[in-house]
């Protein structure tokens, strides 16, 4: 057995280490490659191979592929946390994951192609850890009207990343939610505000969050474009969340809902439809409504950490 694990471990160091190929190893020890083949094989099944591979953001790999097969995602980035990190790091964290994903897929665009951005605290830490690209010349369009003087408003965010990538920005120049459905309706009737949403419609690439309609987690309740009695009210009517300031409830369906009628913006169902989608969020408190988003189909790619994962997984399992 000694003599067995020596040999399997000679093969191990000549071609992991020492970049021998197959072939130069089945000369050395004067058998065939297919030989040299299963001893490696055999290496890694005993553990004589044995591979760490360093993540400069921890990543927890076996959760990311239970998202992807689970709920038909593109993608996955879900940050491996520690004891030690706090609210405001893991979010950094995540949206740093989420800016590689970003980086990698914009960078793919030609100049001249549009992304759109809509708001949220996991929006703006992706796009804040987004680096420079000046030279690209990536257009950045608003997905849904403007919420006031948050950090995280949209229009804010779009001139960011239109900054950094080098590109025009486009605002929608519309409140997101009016009072009254007419109201909507005529500023859907005003050319620039049209224009503006046709365009959001034709964007390559959709970077969104996803909102809670708990008190405590409400960008909604934030922006004080809504009460917290409002809140409860939508909540008792089944709305779980939302995304590009449309509610859902946790099957992802948005018709229902009235106030859906009073916002400025991007369609859920022409979300559905744009190529590439990213959806930034995490917390316990936003499970139910990341989950009602993963069934409404409303992104393709999810960053969040492993402990709201962790929590979105039991949610689905109790149906």
């Amino acid at each position: 057995m000694e003599q067995r694990e020596e040999l399997l471990a000679t093969v191990a160091s000549l071609y992991y280490k020492m970049n021998q190929s197959q072939s130069e190893i089945a000369s050395r020890l004067d058998v065939s490659v297919a030989t040299v083949s299963r001893y490696i094989k055999e290496a890694r099944e005993r553990g004589i191979i044995q591979f760490t591979v360093r993540m400069p953001i921890p990543r927890d790999l076996e959760a990311e592929q239970t998202f992807v097969r689970q709920f038909g995602l593109k993608d996955a980035y879900i940050l491996q946390t520690t004891g030690e990190a706090d609210s405001n790091s893991i979010l950094q964290g995540i949206g740093r994951l989420a800016s590689v994903y970003l980086e990698h897929v914009v960078g793919s665009f030609p100049p001249g192609s549009s992304i759109g951005v809509a708001w949220g605290t996991g929006v703006h830490a992706a796009v804040s850890a987004l680096p420079d690209h000046y030279a690209q010349n990536i257009d950045v369009v608003q997905l849904l009207g403007g919420v006031g003087e948050l950090v995280v408003d949209s229009p804010d965010l779009g001139r960011m990343v239109a900054q950094k990538l080098g590109g025009r920005h486009y605002d929608l120049h519309a409140p997101m939610l009016v009072e009254r459905v007419a109201s909507r309706d005529l500023f859907l009737q005003e050319p620039v505000v049209l224009e503006a949403i046709i365009r959001a419609r034709g964007v390559r690439l959709a970077i969104t969050g996803i909102g809670s309609l708990n008190d405590e987690a409400s960008s909604f309740l934030r922006a004080g474009l809504l009460s917290r009695s409002d809140l409860s009210v939508l909540r008792q009517a089944g709305a779980i969340g939302e995304t590009c300031g449309r509610f859902y409830d946790a099957h992802g369906a948005w018709e229902q809902f009235e106030i859906n009628q009073r916002i400025v913006g991007l369609e859920l169902s022409d979300l559905r439809l744009i190529p590439q989608s990213v959806a930034i969020a995490r917390g316990i408190a936003k499970a139910s409504a990341i989950l009602g988003a993963l069934k409404g189909g409303f992104t393709r790619v999810l960053a969040t950490d492993d402990i709201t994962a962790r929590a979105i997984l039991e949610l689905n399992k109790q149906g």
